[in-house]
């Protein structure tokens, strides 16, 4: 049976040197059957255009700051049988589409999630998560890697990341997509809620991963301080006069400042924020919150069929699993073979270890190249052993098998 068709949204504002990185990733999909959607303002169409992509992927201009109407723009030209959501500070692993997309063989599931994995390239950031009507989420914990179906109680929903999920097309338009009255925060969420509500169920796939770098923009800079608050707390509101029964608002309400308060005072403490910071994001939270007593909530209408034809992108692989390895010492050389290998359309992966406890880092270079760097007895894992004897060759091996399922490394490769 061939792949379900898929259509990639990315919305990108701001963000021209991380989209490109985007890019770059999703042209090293092992996925026959995808199209390239990018959402962006000028400064993303023109990384499209520099990386001579503008041919191979559907663009839309949007400068809009919202990014559900935006993914709503993105949706109207989506020819694929599903869709999928990645940010433009994001990073998919090369067989990311392959384990997203396997759950939607039952035509019973509406959409999917996967992992996502830290700063580091090692450490998952989010998991498996559910979420209520009152905006609180909750660790949900599953049995091994494998995909797991679920339909929630009412009242919660099964929660997808915004960096890495899909969505049945036809269930999505149904609904009317997303909700515009959410400018960013909890749109996902909301619409986890109102696919909930219509009892279809969502998948949870481990396998499905993206590396996520939390890129600095007009909300928050780079160490992840917030810059704003404001649409936090309107989006808040907005959501519980959607969800939550109005007699529970106000405690809600409470508790939320209550706990955002506290991360404000961490950051202080830590010094990425200035008292005079600190009084401002209370304000602006609770502006937000007053805006959003009042936000127009309107109902969403159906989404039409694309009018636009499917654009299928032509993956630059040409040959998957390609393993490289040796000491630090080779660096130079050893980067220079997996750059010339990469730009031939090899998926290559490089690790590069030194003869030390260093803890491990994984990342995808501009060349395409996915590189490992740490010490032989160091950290992987970072809830394993502190210190792990053994010499390189073992260490490749064990490394090569963490990440043979997700880097699409075949058995004879490890």
């Amino acid at each position: 049976m061939s792949n379900p068709a898929v259509s990639v949204i990315v919305v990108s504002k701001g963000r021209g040197d991380s989209l490109a990185l985007t890019l770059t990733g999703l042209a090293r999909l092992l996925y026959d059957s995808y199209e390239i959607i990018v959402v962006a303002d000028a400064e993303g169409l023109e990384t499209v255009r520099r990386l001579r992509m503008e041919d191979q992927v559907k663009t839309v201009a949007f400068a809009d700051p919202n990014i559900s109407l935006a993914r709503n723009v993105g949706i109207a030209i989506a020819a694929g049988e599903l869709v999928a959501f990645i940010d433009d500070d994001a990073v998919p692993e090369p067989t990311w589409l392959n384990h997203l997309t396997a759950p939607f063989a039952d035509m019973s599931v509406a959409a999917a999630g996967g992992y996502v994995i830290g700063r580091n390239g090692i450490s998952f950031q989010w998991t498996a998560r559910s979420i209520d009507y009152t905006a609180t989420d909750s660790a949900l914990n599953l049995d091994g890697m494998q995909p797991t179906v679920l339909t929630p109680p009412p009242g919660s929903a099964i929660k997808t990341e915004g960096t890495n999920m899909a969505f049945r097309r036809s269930d999505l338009a149904r609904i009317g997509g997303f909700d515009p009255a959410y400018r960013f925060y909890l749109d996902e969420a909301d619409l986890n809620m109102r696919l909930a509500k219509a009892r279809k169920p969502t998948a949870i796939v481990p396998l499905a991963q993206v590396h996520h770098a939390f890129a600095p923009s007009v909300r928050r800079d780079a160490s992840r301080a917030p810059r704003d608050l404001f649409e936090i707390g309107a989006s808040l509101m907005v959501y519980l006069r959607r969800h939550c029964p109005e007699d529970q608002r106000d405690s809600i309400v409470r508790h939320f400042r209550k706990a955002r308060d506290k991360a404000l005072i961490d950051h202080m403490i830590a010094g990425r924020l200035e008292p005079r910071d600190v009084r401002r994001l209370r304000r602006r939270l609770r502006d937000g919150i007053k805006a959003g007593q009042t936000r127009d909530l309107h109902a969403l209408p159906s989404l039409p069929h694309s009018t636009e034809p499917f654009l299928a992108f032509e993956t630059r692989i040409k040959t998957p699993g390609v393993v490289l390895s040796g000491r630090s010492l080779r660096r130079r050389a050893l980067r220079a073979e997996a750059e010339e290998r990469a730009d031939r359309g090899e998926s290559v992966s490089l690790f590069l270890f030194s003869p030390t406890t260093l803890y491990h880092r994984v990342r995808m270079t501009r060349a395409g190249v996915w590189e490992q760097r740490g010490g032989i007895w160091g950290k992987s894992l970072r809830s394993g052993w502190m210190i792990r004897p053994g010499r390189f060759k073992g260490r490749v091996r064990r490394e090569i098998a963490r990440v043979a399922a997700v880097r699409g490394i075949p058995r004879k490769a490890r």
